[in-house]
């Protein structure tokens, strides 16, 4: 395992970029894994449970999309330090791998960046391409600029006023030429109240200084008036933010379109060439598609949970391999849990041959299949008649999820 660290300071940070990829532990064949010792077994499944809990980022349509866009940002804010520069924000539902898309991004943009500049600036100071901080629900001004020179280290952060931390900020970032500054959970940020409205106006204050481009990083912060600073009516055209930031969305996964139904299953054939378990097989977790998207609802955070939990089942129990039972012993996030029950019964009530009835969360919604109902049947009709059950089932027909509106689709179940 890993010395532990934090992406708020910039060793943490430093460690996170340079650290190499690990290297997955030999898988053993049944007899090979019989072979071994008391003590090595358990070295062995403690070399694997650390494999299965880290065993890399998949590039997903999703991860693949914003990246592009976010070099495409970065690259372009070229401005002079007299001129504004673009922001970009990851706006997406929990559990959708925002965070890691932004991580992921700035780690191989800082590699990039000491490999052509080096590590120290032309003054001598130590050269730091990237900070990350995260926000906290009682995020204000000073704390907002203490923890961006926490990140640097810089030692008068327990002693200064608000302006004093927003003046040693903006010397920080200057003198290590910082050019991406990450600023997660933004979502805390809440424009409607004074001093979340102060912190929303700070950071167009930071982006105005500052020569570098933010990425943002938060949940349903259309929907929480992030990008028109809390005004409302005719008054929220006037709000810079939504003119200088770009929002970027992190779609779930849908199977609804052949494209989506492709992206969802090499999402599955990626992550079965990840598993180090004795009877694994290609296929192995394809052959579940149904019932892993019912389990995650096509959230990738969900679907990564379900697999390592039950590669941690699998190895103690000694099926060594996934399967619909194995995991049917593992509970993950409660979203998904209380969604998987309404997307069972939608799963089940298709008829032979009909298309998958599919899942997306629209961007105010927490969990798929928001607003389902269960249709009673009609006690004026005649009982011989079969009765039927409609479950409305929100889907996207986009590959890459739903933008606006959902329209819908009803799965028929008939029953009697």
């Amino acid at each position: 395992m890993s010395r532990l660290y934090s992406l708020s300071r910039k060793e943490g940070w430093r460690q996170y970029v340079n650290t190499p990829a690990r290297v997955a532990p030999v898988r053993l064949n049944p007899a090979q894994l019989g072979a071994l010792g008391e003590a090595a077994k358990d070295e062995y499944d403690e070399s694997r449970h650390d494999w299965h809990a880290n065993f890399g980022i998949l590039r997903t349509p999703q991860l693949a999309t914003v990246h592009d866009e976010l070099d495409q940002i970065v690259s372009t804010n070229r401005q002079d330090p007299d001129r504004i520069r673009g922001a970009a924000v990851i706006d997406a539902l929990p559990g959708l791998g925002k965070t890691t898309i932004a991580s992921s991004f700035a780690r191989e943009f800082d590699r990039a960046e000491l490999r052509r500049r080096g590590s120290l600036t032309d003054d001598g100071h130590e050269r730091i391409p990237v900070f990350r901080v995260g926000l906290t629900s009682n995020t204000t001004l000073r704390t907002l600029n203490r923890m961006i020179c926490e990140f640097y280290g810089h030692p008068g952060t327990t002693r200064s006023t608000a302006a004093q931390l927003a003046s040693h900020a903006v010397d920080c970032v200057l003198s290590c030429e910082t050019r991406i500054g990450i600023i997660d959970d933004v979502h805390f940020v809440d424009p409607y109240r004074k001093d979340g409205l102060d912190v929303s106006n700070h950071l167009k204050w930071l982006a105005n200084e500052l020569p570098l481009t933010f990425v943002y990083v938060g949940v349903g912060l259309a929907e929480r008036g992030f990008f028109v600073e809390g005004m409302t009516g005719k008054n929220a055209v006037l709000a810079q933010t939504a003119r200088r930031w770009t929002r970027l969305e992190v779609p779930p996964f849908e199977i609804a379109s052949d494209e989506g139904r492709q992206h969802w299953q090499g999402l599955l054939k990626a992550t079965e060439r990840q598993l180090v378990l004795a009877r694994s097989r290609p296929g192995m977790l394809v052959d579940l598609s149904d019932y892993l998207f019912e389990r995650t609802t096509g959230h990738i955070g969900s679907f990564i949970t379900l697999v390592s939990r039950g590669c941690l089942r699998a190895i103690r129990s000694g099926t060594e391999h996934l399967s619909q039972e194995v995991l049917d012993r593992v509970r993950i996030d409660e979203a998904s849990e209380k969604a998987r029950q309404q997307l069972a019964a939608a799963f089940a009530g298709r008829p032979p041959g009909a298309p998958r009835p599919a899942t997306s969360t629209s961007s105010s919604a927490s969990r798929a299949f928001e607003g389902s109902d269960q249709r009673r049947p009609d006690p004026s009709k005649d009982s011989r008649h079969p009765t039927t059950t409609r479950t409305r089932a929100r889907f996207c027909t986009s590959p890459y999820g739903c933008s606006g509106s959902p329209s819908r689709r009803e799965v028929t179940r008939t029953t009697g």
